[in-house]
């Protein structure tokens, strides 16, 4: 084959991901590099821009030592990756400080002051004011470390660093910047009362293009560095959860998606703007231009099941996998005495907006066995995911035909057990994990002439998981078991 391949790069919080794709929508090659989270104070979640890069490169370096002929014929790049997060820069296009993420919750006080203040602003931003977007965290650095925020020239978000290390240019695409709170949702421009009531002004934001537009090419020096052509294209991208959508094909009205990966989503397309603020809903916009979504969100969910493996000191969460599945098989219902496990080790969003929510389980005894924690846990990410899929239904949103993709999707046990929680059939995909990857991908050949068509090739179906009823039933009394939980959390703030 002689014709274009294209880079896709997703940068997740654990991970970055790149991926070699071709025209037919085959994947050619993939890589990874592990990526560390920084605490360094209770609810604080930070990384450094710079190892960002340090990774991408790498990852590339992979890619052109396993697959040095496709490499080489890359045409265009496509970015994804985690949103709401707050990179900082200077004149220089320099950080002032380490990247504030989307799982940092010190900006809750000054996210409900913004609630307070300017409460129909979320009609217009499809959100309400949390401590995960962007605004709230600029406006914490306004009050706490007022000499770096006096220094911002511009905010950007971390997937569009890559860009900027890539092309030099300072730019977001209208799905990343629907995560800020700063953007008019329906109108897909900045909202300048926001950024005002932020303390910024329009000038600190970067250009906004659609997912699918050429944002520009490679800096000479980077494509002289690995072996690119200096006209390879970079495209608008996407913020992690639509571009997934594009990679697998969830890009019309009814399309849905449940992302089982750190944090765990429900996204249902849309061909106009919808929410629910008050229930935690988020109305946000596609990587395609004319297409919006609904989004419910939890913020822990594969991220409970590592814990939980660590916690334990099981080798890897597959061993943890296989006891449940040994102990605890989905064809029976489980015992009554198992644990129920809330899932909010970095709060909740969707639908109790409740950065100071905390995890826990009820219900142990003597009797607790290690693989009953391990099924409480796959069953409780399960229910909050079902919260949010009430939730997002509230919209109008239909989910009519729902994929399951992320890490968690790896697990058919755990993707039957979803399906019996939500009362939905559920569909893998091959290569469903790479999904942002793939759709970066495909945003990347978009900005390079190709038209939609392609958006629906190399989608092949892997596993299906329809609902049994008789768990489904049973799994009803331990859910609304389950929603009685939150009101004793929310006692011990």
């Amino acid at each position: 084959m002689s014709g274009p391949v294209s880079l896709g790069l997703d940068l997740g919080t654990s991970e970055l991901k790149a991926v070699l794709l071709d025209e037919s929508g085959s994947v050619l090659a993939h890589a990874g590099i592990v990526l560390s989270i920084s605490r360094p104070r209770d609810g604080w979640s930070e990384q450094d821009p710079e190892d960002w890069w340090r990774a991408c490169g790498a990852a590339l370096y992979q890619l052109r030592s396993v697959e040095p002929i496709a490499f080489a014929r890359i045409g265009c790049i496509g970015l994804s990756g985690q949103m709401h997060g707050a990179v900082l820069l200077d004149r220089q296009d320099r950080c002032i400080r380490p990247a504030i993420l989307w799982n940092d919750s010190r900006s809750s006080a000054e996210a409900a002051h913004l609630a307070r203040s300017h409460p129909s602003y979320s009609a217009i931003t499809g959100s309400l004011p949390m401590a995960g977007f962007t605004a709230p965290k600029l406006l914490w650095l306004k009050t706490h470390e007022a000499a770096a925020f006096d220094a911002v020239d511009c905010v950007m978000l971390p997937k569009d660093y890559l860009r900027l290390k890539l092309t030099g240019e300072r730019v977001t695409d209208m799905s990343d910047a629907a995560g800020t709170l700063w953007l008019d949702v329906v109108n897909r421009q900045w909202f300048e009362p926001m950024i005002e009531a932020s303390g910024l002004h329009r000038r600190q934001m970067p250009r906004l293009v659609e997912g699918s537009e050429p944002t520009g090419f490679l800096l000479p020096s980077v494509a002289a560095e690995y072996g690119l052509r200096e006209t390879v294209v970079v495209a608008g991208g996407g913020a992690d959860n639509p571009a997934s959508g594009v990679g697998i094909g969830a890009v019309d009205a009814g399309d849905a998606f449940i992302t089982l990966g750190t944090s765990a989503c429900v996204v249902a397309v849309t061909d106009k703007p919808v929410g629910n603020p008050a229930a935690g809903v988020h109305g946000l916009c596609h990587s395609l231009p004319n297409r919006w979504y609904a989004m419910g969100v939890i913020l822990s969910g594969a991220t409970c099941l590592q814990w939980l493996t660590a916690l334990l000191s099981l080798p890897n969460e597959q061993a943890l996998l296989d006891l449940v599945r040994e102990q605890l098989p989905l064809d029976r219902p489980a015992p009554l005495h198992v644990p129920l496990f809330l899932p909010y080790l970095s709060g909740d969003r969707t639908p109790h907006n409740d950065p100071r929510a905390r995890g826990g389980f009820m219900n142990l005894s003597v009797d607790t066995s290690v693989a009953m924690m391990g099924y409480a846990v796959l069953e409780g990410v399960g229910f909050a995911l079902r919260d949010a899929v009430n939730a997002v239904e509230s919209t109008g949103a239909t989910l009519s035909n729902c994929a399951l993709v992320g890490g968690g999707a790896r697990s058919d046990y755990w993707g039957q057990l979803l399906a019996n929680v939500l009362g939905l059939e559920l569909h893998t995909l091959s290569g469903g994990e790479l999904g942002a990857c793939v759709g970066a991908a495909k945003l990347g050949f978009l900005a390079l002439g190709h038209d939609r068509e392609l958006l629906q090739r190399g989608v092949l179906a892997k596993a299906t998981f329809a609902v049994d009823r008789v768990p489904h039933e049973v799994l009803q009394l331990r859910y609304e078991k389950f929603r009685g939980l939150y009101a004793a959390v929310r006692a011990l703030h």
